[in-house]
């Protein structure tokens, strides 16, 4: 069986540093940093007082009342970006096969504010079981997909992947296979998250994943960075409308890029710690580039898992070592999560965006807030340091790892016809 030729047709960014796609792409670009004290609630009593929250967004300019109401932030940032995307595909909802157009979406954790109020107001209140009727369509994590559809009358596959901090590359390489395979022709994919909130933060803070600089916030994801001691959370959504490259072509569309490789594998390892030696992140990263049918000298930028953990971005390092030998000192590494924060189930759409743009535009966004190199990383080793760079970007491949040792890699390949 030959497999279908899978391209990028449209693109759309609701995240810390842009509420739009270009916004987003002109920030990453010029470094600016997302971070910033929490608005959202008071955060006077938690260790993190700070996060990577979306700025001067309203959702009302994009949404009725009525959808408000029934949706948590997740589905709503999903919404957004979705809707954005599909503007910039030029897709005609009349002229093509809704039965074969579907969504694939990935979220780490859902409706967490939803479950937070609900909870809230039970525990709160005189006891008795009084809920929103609401509630369960709120907050279950397969519902961003759901609205998607309902939206726009697409009949084709639709779900969402769960797997922490790889969702939305688990969503992208579903959605890409399937697509491969002949089963669809179009589909919606991206992620979504929402958990700048009590809960998000005071649970992230009880394992010791966030960064407590709460005198520098701007200046607190520092991946790579001697001083580093944690990550930044964020929220928002990224959107990218996959298509087979014959449909694309056959209604004119403009075309981004073409996705070639994928891996998929788990450390086993422990529950959220990475494997010491990048066991599971050395395994993607050679499945994808052997699925694309390419060497190691052909990737040209690294958008790296890297969330400034003192582990995590060690683990990483040691895997592009091992699978690139001398070629990792010839390309271009750089984490996005210095500028956007983490968004954990978004965050591999997020980061897709950054490689599709950077292959677009021949821009390395940067790795912000280096300031000392840490002796147990090979500071040889190009991390595209505090400013962009300029480089023709043909192959660009994006990590993303998650609690409980989920990893994926996806290669990202400038369209020749």
């Amino acid at each position: 069986m030959e497999l279908k030729r899978v391209v990028v047709t449209g693109l759309g960014a609701l995240t810390p540093i842009g509420n739009n796609l270009n916004e987003y792409w002109e920030s990453l670009k010029n470094g600016v940093s997302g971070a910033a004290p929490i608005t959202s609630f008071d955060p006077e009593l938690f260790k993190t007082k700070f996060a990577c929250e979306l700025k001067n967004f309203d959702v009302s300019e994009h949404l009725d009342r009525k959808q408000i109401r029934t949706m948590d932030l997740f589905s709503q940032y999903a919404m957004v970006s979705s809707a954005e995307a599909m503007v910039d595909s030029g897709l005609d909802l009349e002229s093509i096969d809704l039965d074969r157009t579907g969504v694939i979406w990935g979220s780490g954790i859902g409706g967490l504010k939803t479950f937070q109020e609900e909870a809230k107001e039970y525990w709160l209140g005189d006891g008795t079981p009084r809920f929103n009727p609401f509630f369960i369509p709120k907050m279950i994590v397969d519902i961003a997909a759901g609205h998607i559809s309902m939206k726009y009358g697409l009949r084709g596959p639709n779900y969402v992947t769960v797997s922490a901090c790889a969702s939305s590359n688990n969503a992208l390489i579903d959605a890409t296979n399937l697509i491969r395979l002949g089963k669809s022709d179009v589909i919606v994919s991206g992620g979504s998250e929402a958990c700048v909130n009590e809960h998000g933060i005071g649970g992230f803070n009880a394992l010791r994943a966030l960064s407590t600089r709460n005198d520098d916030p701007k200046t607190a994801s520092r991946p790579f960075d001697v001083d580093r001691e944690g990550f930044v959370l964020g929220e928002g959504s990224g959107a990218i409308i996959l298509e087979e490259l014959e449909h694309a072509k056959a209604r004119g569309a403009k075309i981004y890029c073409e996705i070639v490789g994928s891996g998929l594998s788990a450390d086993a390892h422990h529950l959220t710690a990475p494997h010491p030696d990048g066991l599971g992140a050395i395994s993607v990263m050679k499945q994808a580039i052997a699925e694309a049918g390419i060497s190691t000298s052909d990737i040209d930028y690294i958008n790296v898992h890297g969330t400034s953990t003192p582990l995590g971005d060690i683990a990483e390092t040691k895997a592009i070592k091992e699978v690139f030998g001398e070629d990792a000192y010839n390309l271009n590494i750089s984490s996005t999560k210095s500028m956007t924060g983490h968004l954990l189930g978004a965050a591999g759409a997020i980061e897709a965006i950054a490689c599709i743009m950077a292959i677009k535009d021949g821009v390395v966004p940067p790795t912000i807030n280096h300031f000392t190199d840490d002796p147990e990383i090979d500071n040889k080793l190009n991390f595209t340091f505090n400013k962009a760079q300029e480089k023709e970007i043909n192959y660009a491949l994006s990590n993303t790892f998650g609690f409980g040792g989920h990893n994926t890699s996806v290669i990202f390949k400038s369209y020749k016809d």
